[in-house]
């Protein structure tokens, strides 16, 4: 859609260079834009493969807003109007290194997780830490998108380059842009209850090209889908973004301008992004990287998950195991379709400047997880470990310990690399685990939750194999078709 856009430039330039320009800076204008996070936390550079590529991750997100009558009559909910928006989808987006191939993850908006401190860079407003688990789609509305962002991070390590967030009324109008999307329902379906929820969607059995309210109603229905809770709504959302690209890539040219220059307005209008892709110059070249990947190399997947128990239990947690399986196939860029690509090359390897006993080392315990408490003692454990071999300038911190996923050592600085080496390969733990960070003033060592038993190190064994709990979900899949919940017929 976006490079349709730029044909719409390159039409009015040949027609008068000042109405072109006039008319970019229209569009560019439309876009609105945001910070790209709030968190406290710094994103870790890009590790580039063996050709010398870096990956590319975007975050796209669906905003529930009530703040324009046009969302008001769309999103329906009137006591919700002028309430903070949630982020009720949620979608990373992870091109390969090499452009091979593209894996989507989606997290369910009724996740429970843990919020990291966000600062509203408006308002000033500080949002802390929420100290306990919350829903995932409550993050928009602490400072906007760069918290949706920051609490991503937090969670799954992967580095985000991009956010693009969309409201109802960009939904309707980009799909009207589009013409059209073929869905497919198993069962004649009508999301309505007795006592008025549902998005109202209303299909016969089979395939039907929705566009315009009906692809909204298509995207948020819930009841009538599956077991009639957000993962099945998540099912439907990968079908409808799957069926999408396969039509904007079946070869369609438009050539009316006034067409294009509605695709334009309609792209442009719907979007917030971050502010590193301010203008349709910078979106276009997105563009133009993310459809390099073939669609038969785009997979969709769901974040693995567990209900929650008590009054958590229409909740969803991570689920231990296959979701970080799933974050680190992504944070190492191996494919979810299980077809090969190029790999990051082995960091290089380089000499400490100081004896080890002269290399001040700080030890965190980061065992913390979303379902369990830290295990007391792992910092002293590892300082002993450190001592014995060497490091006799370790110390531990214990105020500014945070969960982690993962035992990594940072640094602050490119002289400090080869010291942070030193400690690493001490203990066994990966040179790839060795990132600089301007969170640190010195070498440290947080001990994540991968390492919660005393002894040694152990490396998790790399997994190349999607977990079966994701729901993977090719875009070449033609016969997707959605199982409709008991009771919603018609």
């Amino acid at each position: 859609m976006l490079r349709w856009s730029a044909t719409v430039l390159a039409l009015l330039i040949l027609g008068g260079a000042g109405a072109g320009y006039f008319y970019y800076e229209h569009l560019n204008g439309n876009l609105k834009k945001e910070d790209l996070t709030l968190g406290d936390k710094k994103m870790a550079d890009h590790k580039a493969n063996a050709a010398g590529q870096t990956p590319l991750n975007i975050l796209l997100i669906g905003s529930d807003a009530r703040d324009s009558k046009k969302n008001q009559k769309l999103g329906g909910a009137k006591d919700t109007f002028g309430a903070p928006p949630l982020a009720d989808v949620q979608m990373l987006v992870h091109l390969s290194a090499d452009r091979s191939n593209m894996s989507v993850i989606s997290m369910p908006r009724d996740t429970l997780l843990e919020i990291p401190k966000c600062t509203d860079p408006k308002s000033g407003r500080v949002y802390p830490a929420s100290g306990g688990l919350e829903m995932t789609n409550q993050t928009l509305g602490r400072g906007g998108p760069g918290c949706t962002v920051a609490t991503w991070y937090e969670l799954t390590g992967i580095t985000i380059d991009h956010f693009m967030m969309i409201d109802f009324a960009g939904v309707v109008s980009m799909a009207d842009a589009i013409g059209g999307v073929p869905v497919c329902v198993k069962d004649n379906v009508y999301s309505h209850t007795s006592d008025g929820k549902g998005s109202g969607l209303k299909l016969e059995k089979g395939t039907t090209k929705i566009k315009g309210k009906q692809a909204l109603q298509w995207l948020r229905t819930r009841y009538g889908f599956e077991d009639g809770t957000d993962l099945g709504r998540t099912r439907a959302q990968h079908m409808y973004m799957n069926s999408m690209v396969r039509e904007l890539r079946k070869g369609t040219k438009l050539t009316d301008p006034g067409k294009l220059m509605d695709l334009a307005e309609a792209a442009t209008d719907a979007l917030t992004v971050d502010k590193g892709l301010k203008t349709v110059k910078k979106l276009y070249d997105l563009a133009e990287e993310l459809q390099k990947a073939p669609t038969d190399r785009i997979t969709m997947t769901t974040m693995p998950n567990v209900y929650g128990t008590g009054v958590n239990r229409e909740r969803v947690l991570p689920k231990p195991g296959d979701a970080d399986q799933l974050f680190q196939m992504v944070r190492d860029d191996i494919p979810l379709d299980g077809k090969a690509s190029k790999r990051k090359a082995a960091p290089a390897a380089k000499e400490p400047t100081a004896p080890v006993a002269e290399i001040p080392v700080t030890v965190r315990n980061g065992t913390r997880t979303d379902t369990q408490y830290p295990v007391r003692g792992r910092a002293s454990a590892v300082k002993k470990l450190l001592t014995d071999k060497g490091f006799a300038s370790t110390t531990i911190d214990s105020q500014n310990a945070q969960a982690a996923a993962r035992t990594e050592v940072l640094f602050p600085s490119v002289d400090m690399e080869g010291n942070a080496q030193a400690v690493a390969k001490a203990l066994g733990i990966p040179l790839t685990s060795v990132k600089r960070s301007t969170d640190v003033t010195g070498i440290t060592l947080t001990v994540g939750a991968d390492w919660r038993e005393d002894g040694d190190y152990v490396v998790p064994a790399k997994k190349e194999k999607t977990p079966e709990s994701a729901r993977a979900l090719n875009g070449k899949d033609e016969g997707a078709c959605m199982d409709i919940q008991p009771g919603f017929g018609w």
